[in-house]
């Protein structure tokens, strides 16, 4: 293998021979393997799939795979016929740039990227000639961190698909030795009985080989039961002194874990938002988990809650004894809470610190106790300081050393990035918690990591002349059931012994711990371990480092060097690039950049089904990976059924408007207000370019976009349960502009559970039609070649045009390629597009 790029022969023989388990779309999975090496808290893992195309056209292979957050990626290879091809950093426009010119010259090609909802997601995808067989291997390291008492490796397991060969091999080494391991049962009762552990005193190993029987759903099945995250969970053993130091070819790392002491009291205030984006699953969910959090308050805490959105309320003026009354009032108030209005996070924050300070200055906190706040939201800012960098400045300027701030972040609509810079920069951490049937647990989970503070103003003590180069050595807090670690460079050549000095404050004294450790101590240990990192010490110091100059400089660090690359956020990775495959909403036929899309793209874009201006539909199709466009030219006041799918009782209809006067005699015309009706669940959302209304039965509540957004990303996401997810975008214009209108967008992700009736101008795509291009030839205009489509047992003549899309160029967008069908959309839409009026906004179709 090479750098930069290029390529060298190799061969791909094993698993070549025999029977493969093919799906129907001819590709199969020879092997998915996972192997993972754990040497003192540092995991080396490798995830390779070897893939095989045995259609006998062209079509997408896919690696798609889950890489802890916080994890460094080391090395990413696609082999290619034997072929093998190292990926490259470029910076992101630059590589869907390159992309886009491999694929346009009819080269197997792939690009890696994260998601924009789940930063930790690295895909790469290559369009290859029938019989192509494809290895993709992937290299990242981790150090896992202890939580609650535990270590837990998780690697999620979702192949895909059957795979002829399926593997998962871990390794742990733990000089300290090890006091437990277990595999808990997280892939289900399926593959109960399984997996295979073998634990020696310092190390273990861990297997799991599913036969492809085993891997079935069923018997019968053709799909896979492995879907989710397989977990190896263990902890080490610890001896009744200031931690262990563990030395290894000049590197030292410091664990520090002690849990046999009386928990420091708290003082803690609960910030929570209730503004109306928190209405329904999400707010019943938070108040579940506060009932849970009260109760566990300890009678030293001292405890507070604040409410918030454009308006904060304090339930108490002033910290209140975590009696079983004030508990009780507690739970009381935070029932009652019914969320609507807007954002205020500065305001809040800033009276929480208030509150804080106060209590200080009146002498009611008590010297040895923890003070902290807990941050609770699910959107940006809207009401009050709207900039985020003023407001972590004025928390900054405002909030007490000795006070740390910790950040939950509910949902996608939230900031996330702006809620961990924050937490780190006030000595606490954030934790992003998705808004579903699990944010109570989650929030539980998140609060028992921060619960129980043992020690506060905890310092770790080297001699100067010894060490060097020495990791963040100063913490605010040790909490029960983690682990604080300190690493540094050791001059092992002139030092025998190693001392450290620990000071702290516990709940009754002051602490003073002292160790003293042989820098050769684990030489002969790691040197006869054959599957040990020989360079765990020095991995593991830079990964601190690293992790510590981030948190210091947020966001003027680029992070682009493959070598310790974070995931989050992923840089694009072309890795060679066939039109269609870059097509991404929100797209919109050429306009002036007064419009400027609301969703910029971190990355190319998953394509999804959706319409925007003029009513214009843009249709992705997977499986030919080709963009099919239409308009429909309706009148101003009718109302389109976009979505009906009676079975599932969900409709979705949009009524048109029209733009302030013709223009080259055609009036414009957008969909000004869009209609969702969840009739299993008697609920109906109206969404008009001013507001937004939810009805529940008799009760109605409404927003103004005002206090959804006042940012350029307008745009509100409708999720019901788990199932269903509508986002809706809202496009601004110049209030005074002669002829334009404001109007909305529509997306729909390809994950909705829709049933196999549904109908409508979108919905008749959820089951993707075959569709098939050719006869590529010379349009009306130069630029504007025509092809004939077969769809639907009709040939239709079809013009290739350029869309844009203005997520990531706001002013001037990127263009990406579709078919225009002609005739507002004859031939490919189902009947007439009359047919798919409706008289209201929450109707089905009639006999679709």
């Amino acid at each position: 293998m090479t750098r930069n790029g290029r390529y060298q022969r190799s061969t791909l023989n094993d698993e070549d021979s025999g029977e493969l388990v093919e799906g129907d779309d001819k590709v199969s999975i020879q092997s998915y393997r996972v192997h993972s090496t754990i040497t003192s808290r540092l995991a080396n893992t490798m995830i390779q799939s070897k893939v095989v195309n045995k259609a006998k056209h062209a079509q997408s292979l896919v690696f798609d795979v889950q890489i802890p957050k916080g994890a460094f990626i080391h090395n990413f290879t696609m082999n290619v016929n034997g072929i093998t091809f190292t990926s490259s950093i470029r910076e992101k426009s630059a590589a869907r740039q390159q992309y886009a010119q491999a694929r346009a010259r009819g080269k197997a090609a792939g690009i890696v990227r994260s998601s924009a909802l789940d930063m930790e997601n690295f895909k790469a995808e290559l369009n290859v000639p029938g019989g192509t067989k494809v290895q993709f291997e992937i290299h990242y390291q981790e150090v896992i961190q202890r939580k609650l008492g535990t270590y837990e490796h998780v690697i999620p397991l979702q192949p895909g698909r059957l795979a002829k060969q399926l593997e998962v091999d871990v390794r742990i080494i733990e000089p300290q030795g090890l006091r437990y391991v277990n595999v808990p049962n997280s892939l289900g009762d399926h593959f109960a009985g399984i997996t295979t552990l073998s634990k020696g005193e310092k190390k273990a190993h861990v297997s799991f080989k599913p036969t492809v029987a085993q891997q079935r759903k069923c018997p019968t099945c053709s799909a896979t039961a492995v879907d989710g995250n397989f977990v190896v969970a263990y902890d080490v053993r610890r001896e009744a002194k200031a931690g262990e130091l563990e030395i290894f070819n000049g590197y030292f790392i410091h664990y520090f874990a002690p849990d046999n002491l009386d928990p420091l009291p708290k003082n803690i205030l609960f910030v929570i938002d209730v503004s109306g984006s928190m209405w329904g699953l999400k707010m019943k969910q938070t108040v579940e988990a506060m009932k849970t959090i009260l109760g566990d308050l300890r009678p030293d805490d001292l405890f507070s809650i604040i409410d918030f959105n454009h308006n904060v309320r304090n339930w108490r003026d002033d910290l209140v004894a975590a009696t079983p009354s004030q508990m009780e009032d507690a739970k009381k108030y935070i029932q009652g809470i019914h969320p609507n209005g807007g954002t205020n996070i500065n305001e809040a924050l800033l009276r929480a610190i208030f509150i804080l300070k106060e209590a200080s200055r009146l002498g009611m906190l008590d010297p040895n106790s923890v003070s902290m706040i807990i941050l609770v939201s699910d959107g940006d800012p809207t009401v009050g300081e709207l900039k985020l960098t003023t407001i972590q400045k004025n928390v900054k300027q405002n909030i007490p050393d000795d006070v740390s701030l910790f950040s939950l972040g509910i949902g996608f609509d939230v900031d996330y990035d702006f809620l961990e810079r924050l937490a780190h920069e006030n000595h606490g951490t954030a934790q992003r918690i998705f808004g579903n049937q699990e944010t109570s647990s989650q929030m539980k989970k998140f609060y028992n990591k921060v619960s129980t503070p043992l020690l506060k103003n905890v310092e770790f003590n080297y001699p100067r002349e010894s060490v060097s180069d020495v990791t963040q050595n100063s913490f605010h807090n040790y909490f029960g059931g983690s682990e604080i670690v300190v690493a540094g460079k050791v001059d092992s050549s002139n030092v025998q012994h190693l001392q450290s000095v620990i000071t702290a404050t516990a709940a009754n004294a002051g602490l003073v711990l002292e160790t003293l450790e042989d820098v050769e101590g684990l030489d002969d240990f790691l040197k006869k371990e054959e599957h040990a990192d020989p360079k765990f010490t020095e991995k593991l110091w830079a990964y601190l480092t690293i992790n510590q100059l981030l948190a210091e400089r947020w966001g003027e660090m680029p992070r682009v060097d493959l070598r310790l690359s974070r995931t989050p956020p992923l840089p694009s990775l072309p890795v060679a690039g066939h039109r269609g495959s870059l097509a991404c909403p929100p797209q919109r036929a050429e306009q002036s950049p007064a419009h400027p899309a609301p969703m910029p793209c971190q990355g190319p874009c998953p394509p999804l089904p959706h319409f925007d201006n003029d009513p214009h539909f843009i249709i992705h199709l997977e499986k030919s990976q080709e963009n099919i466009c239409f308009n429909i030219d309706s009148e101003p006041g009718k109302i389109l059924n976009l979505i009906s799918d009676p079975d599932s009782g969900v409709a979705v209809n949009g009524q048109v408007i029209g733009a302030k006067r013709h223009e080259n005699k055609k009036l414009s015309t957008y969909f000004g207000k869009i209609g969702f009706y969840f009739k299993n669940k008697g609920l109906k959302v109206e969404i008009s370019t001013e507001t937004i209304t939810l009805k529940d039965g008799s009760y109605s509540t409404s927003l103004s976009w005002l206090l959804v957004s006042v940012k350029k990303d307008r745009k509100v996401t409708i999720t019901m349960d788990t199932e269903m997810s509508f986002l809706v975008l809202l496009h601004r214009v110049w209030k005074k502009h002669p002829v334009n209108v404001d109007f909305l967008g529509i997306y729909l992700p390809p994950t909705n559970q829709f049933s196999s009736s549904v109908h409508g101008l979108i919905g008749q795509f959820m089951p993707e039609p075959e569709v098939r291009i050719y006869n590529e030839r010379p349009g009306q205009e130069p630029e504007k070649p025509e092809a004939t489509m077969e769809v639907k047992g009709h040939k239709l003549t079809v013009t290739s045009g350029m869309q844009k899309d203005y997520r990531g160029d706001r002013v001037f967008g990127t263009k990406v390629h579709c078919w225009f069908v002609h005739n507002s959309g004859k031939g490919f839409v189902d009947g007439h597009y009359k047919d798919y009026l409706v008289p209201h906004l929450y109707s089905f179709l009639k006999n679709p």
